[in-house]
């Protein structure tokens, strides 16, 4: 049946400025519904619309429009709306399910010349299908269920990637003693070293006494990508901006491309970092298979002596302290933020003995492999809550008479 006949909505209100009110009410926004944001209490007002705990909402204004919420007790922002039921059949959870199946139709389909608004007439004319009360009971509970665990390896997640962030800071400042444990200066002596603390055993110096560096180079005049995998690749910053490589999809070279362009090739366990644009992004070359690669001009490579070990440079590179150092040396060219190559050679860079650079890396690696299982496991979730959904919500795969009649 149409929704129309489901149901009606009402738009929440803006907080009256200047008025002062005794009783404080959390003011429900998009933001803190996902939540991203902590929430806000304001002073309660006339005229608000109140929410109640699983509540269904729509966001209506702005460049997100068409965002269905579960509501949470507290006062509706001016950008949303509060359905009411005019038709008591459906389960309300049931609905917003079935609701958040259209939600990347009625995002397409947004007008209104300066914020995009929800179409009125689209949403009330969407046609959702009515089941037995308790089999939407049922298809809501087992979303429901898949939500809960997506949102428990979610919190996993944050957790890890919390644990991961400090131990880095841990290990890359006071390192990893005889006894495998992380230093202390209660216990261990600290010294400043060319301007950095570091432990008493660790040197400090500048990348060029430790490092080759080396530009790119973009591709010749006239020359194109080949169609297909001749054994030459091309590495550019959109490859590695906030991923992983995958050097499968990187563009192929021709070989007379490639044999111009050869003196620029980035070998494997060498490190690129970006300089133009997007700055400071950094990995270690990693090729599944043996093929030529070739690195963009607006990224240098880094070729560490035998003494440093790669993946501790690159976890050394990342790190808050030479980021810092990265973005002080920053400047522009033709507008766009650049990082001379002379900038990357004098960062400071810390450096232990080679066994403690490999205990690092080690127990780096530990929590980076658990944090990819979990966000490899958020993945399968989430495409299972999709194939649910669909099967489930359009009928084509029916809960169980057998489970139907154990309610």
């Amino acid at each position: 049946m149409k929704l129309e006949k489901v149901l009606t909505y009402k738009k929440g209100k803006s907080p009256l400025i200047g008025f002062e009110s005794e009783k404080q009410v959390l003011y429900l926004t998009p933001e803190y519904l996902r939540g991203n944001t902590a929430g806000n209490f304001i002073s309660d007002f006339p005229g608000k619309v109140e929410v109640e705990d699983g509540d269904l909402l729509l966001l209506w204004d702005g460049s997100n429009a068409g965002e269905f919420f579960k509501g949470k007790s507290g006062v509706l922002s001016s950008t949303m709306v509060k359905f009411n039921f005019s038709l008591n059949v459906f389960n309300h959870e049931f609905l917003f399910y079935q609701l958040k199946g259209f939600e990347g139709y009625i995002k397409s389909q947004t007008n209104g010349t300066g914020i995009p608004h929800v179409d009125r007439e689209l949403l009330l004319g969407l046609e959702v299908k009515e089941f037995k009360e308790t089999e939407q009971s049922h298809i809501a509970e087992i979303l429901s269920t898949a939500d809960v665990t997506i949102a428990n390896t979610e919190a996993l997640i944050d957790k890890y990637q919390r644990i991961k962030t400090g131990l880095m800071q841990d290990l890359l400042t006071r390192g990893i003693d005889e006894r495998g444990n992380i230093r202390n200066k209660a216990t261990h002596k600290f010294t400043v070293k060319n301007g950095l603390e570091v432990p008493e055993e660790w040197d400090v110096d500048l990348l060029l006494n430790k490092c080759e560096v080396f530009g790119g180079k973009r591709l010749p005049k006239d020359h194109t990508y080949a169609e297909g995998n001749e054994g030459f690749r091309y590495l550019r910053v959109l490859d590695f901006y906030k991923k992983e490589v995958d050097y499968y999809s990187l563009e192929n070279l021709k070989k007379e491309t490639y044999e111009i362009l050869k003196r620029y090739e980035i070998h494997p366990y060498e490190l690129f970092i970006s300089i133009a644009g997007s700055i400071g992004y950094i990995g270690v070359l990693r090729p599944p298979v043996s093929e030529k690669i070739i690195l963009t001009e607006n990224a240098l490579r880094i070729v560490p002596q035998k003494q440093i070990i790669s993946d501790y440079l690159a976890l050394l590179l990342n790190s808050d302290g030479l980021q810092r150092q990265i973005w002080s040396e920053i400047g522009t060219g033709g507008g766009v933020p650049k990082l001379a190559m002379h900038r990357v050679q004098t960062l400071r860079i810390c450096i232990p003995s080679f066994n403690e650079q490999l205990k690092i890396v080690e127990k780096m690696d530990t929590v980076s492999k658990l944090l990819k299982e979990h966000k490899n496991n958020l993945d399968k979730l989430l495409l299972i809550k999709i194939g649910l959904m669909q099967d489930l919500l359009s009928g084509r795969v029916r809960v169980p008479e057998e489970m139907i009649k154990q309610t």
